[in-house]
């Protein structure tokens, strides 16, 4: 059956160009673990979980235990890390699939000692998360050393891996970054000193890449035996945070090798001429100042077009932009197209993309609805049917 004109486009080919991009700018021996997380920020985990392996990614990034099932069966050779950790009655489910855990909280090394005990599979993997200044999720100064008890001889778990989460990466000056690397480097020497010996140090996020610290992660992790490991997600995606107050020049010159791996598209459903006056979409917020020509789209707010775009945002047909008039309904919106001649019903719309000469970027929709590209990507809804090209 065909389906409503409402899709989503995927290079799985630009998807793994960027991975080997990304890994031309780690330092040499440093692991790039690809985050997949949230549908691979909407891009459909299935896709590009695969193609992340077929670019080299030994390693895939979860948010949850639910997502690394899914990872699992796409990728059964693939290390999956759960980014944020196990809710109770998981640890059976992570052990069962093979998957690792980042730990924190005493109960969730409880969760999974369980689990493994029960499983008799010997000792599980699990990543300690370090709070370095996040206060979000990771464990504190004051509980390391009790945390740090619980992998004694004889435990059921086993420290694989240290990590932590630069929370300011993108702000050019550093600071933040280097204050939180000196106190990751602390908890690695009371992590050292109580005779634990990690594999792996996970730390830095896209902004890290292509700003240039893999170096800097590289020689931290090197100080104490450790192989270091930075997990990329948007710039896998095609798309290099903004740095604030201005962008360093490595990060300019990675944003313009980058390629793009999503495109939005719909199709005009049809196309009608209104009268000056008229009216369109709900409570009248766009009226006609004069005669104009209205194509309508298969496309609204359940497929994760932005509500607050209407009347203020555009869209390409015919390789012009278009004003979206009117508020956006749930499963429809309107353009304008009163200025470009020809446009009937079938013709391809660009949400986000390239059509001709024009491009609209997630910035670009992020910019106009006051949000961040992340969320842009994340919000394109699940019926949006997402199509390898």
């Amino acid at each position: 059956m065909r389906t409503r004109p409402c899709w989503v486009e995927i290079s799985a080919r630009s998807f793994e160009e960027n991975y080997r991009f990304l890994m031309s700018l780690a330092a040499p021996g440093v692991e790039l673990l690809a985050m997949v997380k949230a549908d691979a920020y909407g891009h459909s985990l299935a896709l590009c979980a695969a193609a992340a392996v077929r670019a080299g990614a030994r390693w895939l990034g979860v948010t949850s235990v639910e997502e690394g099932v899914a990872a699992r069966a796409v990728c059964p050779e693939a290390r999956v890390l759960v980014m944020s950790g196990v809710f109770p009655g998981q640890g059976a489910a992570v052990v069962d699939h093979g998957l690792t855990a980042v730990v924190w909280e005493p109960w969730q090394l409880e969760e999974l000692e369980g689990a493994a005990r029960a499983a008799g599979a010997g000792p599980a993997a699990v990543h300690l998360e370090i709070d370095t200044g996040m206060s979000r999720q990771g464990v504190g100064t004051d509980e390391l050393a009790a945390v740090l008890a619980r992998f004694g001889e004889g435990s059921a778990l086993r420290l694989e891996g240290v990590m932590t989460h630069l929370f300011a990466a993108d702000e050019a000056d550093g600071r933040v970054t280097e204050g939180q690397l000196a106190r990751l480097d602390e908890a690695l020497g009371r992590i050292e000193a109580g005779g634990l010996g990690p594999e792996w140090l996970n730390v830095g996020n896209s902004a890290a890449l292509l700003a240039g610290q893999a170096a800097r992660i590289g020689a931290l992790a090197k100080r104490w035996g450790l192989k270091a490991m930075l997990r990329p997600g948007l710039a896998l995606y095609g798309v290099a945070p903004e740095f604030k107050p201005e962008e360093p020049e490595a990060v300019v010159a990675a944003r313009a090798r980058l390629q793009p791996v999503l495109s939005w598209k719909t199709r005009v459903v049809g196309v009608r001429s209104v009268p000056s006056g008229a009216v369109v979409g709900y409570n009248g917020t766009f009226v006609a100042s004069e005669p104009m020509r209205l194509a309508l789209l298969a496309v609204g707010y359940a497929d994760g077009l932005d509500r607050r775009l209407g009347n203020r945002f555009s869209l390409l047909v015919r390789g012009e932009r278009a004003p979206l008039v009117g508020r956006i309904s749930m499963d429809q919106a309107v353009l304008d197209v009163t200025e470009i001649d020809g446009v009937e019903a079938g013709d391809e719309v660009v949400i986000l993309g390239t059509q001709g000469g024009e491009t609209i970027t997630a910035f670009d929709h992020a910019e106009a609805a006051g949000t961040i590209p992340w969320e842009v990507f994340t919000r394109i809804g699940t019926r949006v049917r997402r199509v390898l090209v």
